[in-house]
């Protein structure tokens, strides 16, 4: 009898197609379901995202006060999901919890159709938040363990996915806002509601991948002496993830800082905002997965951080630059500001995949994902304040958003450096064969 030590087996078919001329998709036939889940994910929230502003205000009849106090507190409840949508993920079947957060995105929708009291439409609100933060860290943990190391190649053709997805639920919504009825906002909110049905549906005919973690458990395996699998206590990975909410500012740009420029610049034609949106997704649709090339290993990644900050500086001077021309100048600079935050928000979600896994022990993934989410949902909370003071502070204040960036990326770059030297945070599972 021996000891023999065993490999992941998450990645057993990222091979699929390898000499047959097919696209490779990796994590085979369940990875490819993961990706229609993003599809029919993403066009329900589309659907969505875009009206809901609108329901709140024509439908349940609230004030301005009330829909900006709900939106905040949902949003504030939802920053709790991804932690403890990872910690259970460590501890239970990944896609049983999966399931369960999408019917609870599912049953929040509907809720929010049966009543117009405030406290019901703030409480459905906030499960669905909690359940949509949790959900998207959960998608991202079933990625790393289903695609083993083709998982930044998957992430891309995930993002991919979930962007048309975005763009589909966003043009059917557009429709509806133009009928303007009571029952067109409804029937969206149920298409919302319907889509987290049909991906539940679709992910219990995934298959569980194998789970480091609970392998380590059930085999009595302990963690490496002297490494915590607690990430609260990892102050490396702490810093990661403070640097990551800076990194993130690009979805503050598209969503707050551009649309707010083109208003208040007074020369940029209004109609300039939504054809920048449509940049954006055109871009990441047709960019992100040849991107993701550069960045498939953790090296590579670690140095895509340079070539980042450059683009975030740019951005942030192009932006600068915007406010001091007339109308043909500010809408050129906006264009390439539009552009290199595009190509900082594809270069970032390459590293930030790629990183985030990388930093992080097997034996803990969920745990340190979930705390990894935190920056992106701090960054919700963040990211509108931070733009609007560099509109408030005038060309220079963009300068300055820009470059403060451009340093955080080199700061990230340090702090990584010496956890990346080190050997990996895990061991791997132990098989007994007999020969």
């Amino acid at each position: 009898m021996g000891i023999t030590r065993g490999t992941k087996t998450g990645n057993t078919s990222t091979r699929r197609g390898a000499g047959t001329g097919e696209p490779r998709i990796p994590g085979g036939p369940d990875g490819r379901r993961m990706l229609l889940v993003a599809l029919v994910d993403r066009t329900g929230s589309g659907l969505w995202a875009s009206v809901s502003v609108f329901y709140f205000t024509y439908v349940s009849h609230l004030s301005l006060a009330q829909v900006g106090t709900l939106a905040a507190l949902a949003g504030a409840v939802g920053i709790a999901g991804a932690p403890i949508g990872g910690r259970i993920a460590d501890r239970l079947p990944l896609t049983r919890v999966l399931v369960a957060l999408q019917l609870l995105r599912a049953l929040a929708s509907l809720g929010l159709l049966t009543t117009d009291n405030y406290a019901l439409l703030l409480a459905f609100s906030a499960l669905g938040s909690l359940g949509d933060r949790a959900a998207s860290i959960l998608t991202k943990l079933y990625a790393t363990r289903v695609s083993g190391p083709d998982r930044v190649r998957y992430q891309a053709l995930n993002r991919t996915a979930a962007n048309a997805g975005w763009a589909l639920g966003g043009l059917a919504a557009a429709a509806a806002l133009a009928l303007g009825t009571t029952a067109a906002y409804r029937w969206l909110l149920l298409g919302d509601a319907l889509s987290f049905t049909a991906v539940a549906l679709l992910t219990l005919r995934c298959g569980e991948p194998p789970s480091p973690s609970r392998t380590v458990a059930t085999s009595g395996t302990p963690a490496p002496a002297g490494r915590s699998a607690t990430p609260w206590r990892d102050r490396t990975y702490l810093a990661y993830v403070a640097t990551e909410t800076v990194l993130f500012l690009d979805d503050a740009v598209f969503k707050v800082g551009l649309p707010l420029c083109i208003a208040h610049s007074g020369t940029a034609p209004h109609g300039l905002a939504p054809l920048l949106m449509v940049l954006n997704n055109v871009m990441v649709v047709a960019l992100q997965v040849p991107l993701a090339r550069f960045g498939a290993t953790t090296a590579a990644a670690r140095t895509l951080l340079i070539p980042l900050s450059l683009a975030y500086a740019l951005g942030g001077t192009a932006l600068a630059l915007s406010a001091t021309g007339g109308p043909l100048p500010s809408t050129v600079f906006l264009t390439a500001a539009a552009t290199a935050f595009t190509l900082a928000e594809m270069l970032h979600a390459t590293v930030s995949w790629e990183l985030s896994v990388a930093l992080a022990p097997d034996v803990a993934q969920g745990a340190y994902l979930g705390v990894h989410g935190l920056a992106q949902s701090a960054q919700r909370s963040i990211g509108p304040l931070a733009v609007t003071a560099a509109i408030a502070a005038g060309p220079a204040g963009w300068a300055v958003f820009g470059a403060t960036i451009a340093l955080t990326c080199v700061i990230q770059h340090r702090t990584v450096r010496d956890r990346l030297a080190q050997p990996p945070l895990s061991v791997p599972p132990v098989t007994v064969s007999e020969h």
